[in-house]
């Protein structure tokens, strides 16, 4: 299968990694360090044991001279997905499917712009990753990968995506309720990987601390109401347990929007927690814990911007 990934950061790295053990597959990044060190030394990564792997994916900075892909896997954050997919637009023809695996809701309508319904998959996972100072990744947790079609029966379709998934060692569920898995993910990105990035902690912290936990119970009880009112039919007792999971079996994992307020990046927040506040006030619903999240990582980004 020809698979392109856009964006080499910690997540499309490492699934581009594991995918090019049986495919072929080109990771693209606007960065040419980044790609230059990856088409130079390949992706290393450091399995949660501390075992270490090194896989060969090609990486490139354009899709110039590339050929139409059987998948294009859309990686970036959540703020370059339209520039990403006009930049690449020539890897995606009409047998190709576009999929999302990026943090938060609401990105299916930005793929939509390049691919019909019946072609764009949408899905979570539960891997986690981070890019260490040496330029390897952390593979501090794993799990469950969820994909579906937006549009239409999912199995018949993406029965081989999943398999090569598999094959390539990422557990892989097809799901024709992938809504409900997107959610399932948001929350512990909403209620814990925020607390992460505000606190500048790893994922243990959030259970180790009664005060972290207690916000982060607070956090989840608004997703949860929120969700429930689209007809989502979750128990928020075992959302808690389940992001209370997340955080106990990748203690010293850290996310994505902790590595961006780190380093002075622009976060996805707004496709995070501000997905279930845009979610809660078109159904008439109040998350203040949400609002006061978005609202203080917004504030640490300015910050970071006045600083410079």
């Amino acid at each position: 299968m020809k698979i392109a990934v856009l964006g080499a950061g910690a997540m499309g790295a490492l699934f581009g990694a594991y995918l090019s053990e049986r495919n072929s597959v080109w990771l693209i990044d606007v960065s040419a360090s980044r790609v230059d060190l990856l088409e130079r030394e390949g992706v290393t990564i450091i399995e949660k044991s501390g075992r270490k792997r090194v896989f060969h994916p090609h990486a490139v900075t354009s899709c110039k001279d590339l050929p139409v892909m059987d998948l294009v896997i859309v990686f970036v954050k959540a703020m370059y997905t339209l520039d990403a997919l006009e930049a690449n637009k020539a890897l995606i023809g009409p047998d190709t499917y576009l999929m999302t695996l990026q943090n938060g809701a609401g990105h299916e309508a930005k793929l939509l712009k390049y691919a019909k319904a019946d072609r764009v998959i949408i899905g979570s996972t539960q891997h986690n990753s981070s890019i260490t100072d040496a330029g390897a990744l952390s593979h501090g947790g794993s799990g469950l990968t969820s994909i579906g079609l937006l549009e239409g029966p999912s199995g018949p379709f993406i029965e081989p995506i999943a398999a090569t998934f598999y094959d390539c060692g990422l557990e892989c569920l097809i799901s024709d309720s992938v809504k409900a898995q997107i959610w399932k993910k948001l929350f512990t990105n909403t209620a814990a990987s925020s607390l992460t990035g505000l606190l500048q902690v790893p994922l243990g912290f959030i259970t180790s601390s009664s005060y972290a936990k207690s916000v982060m119970h607070h956090l989840a009880h608004e997703a949860v109401t929120v969700a429930n009112a689209m007809g989502l039919g979750f128990d928020e007792a075992k959302v808690i347990a389940d992001v209370e999971a997340v955080c106990d079996n990748a203690p010293n994992g850290y996310t994505s929007i902790y590595a961006d307020l780190r380093d002075g990046r622009r976060t996805e927040v707004d496709t995070i927690s501000g997905a279930v506040v845009e979610a809660a006030g078109n159904l008439g619903i109040e998350v203040p814990y949400h609002q006061m999240i978005v609202n203080l990582i917004h504030a640490l980004e300015d910050k970071k911007e006045k600083s410079k």
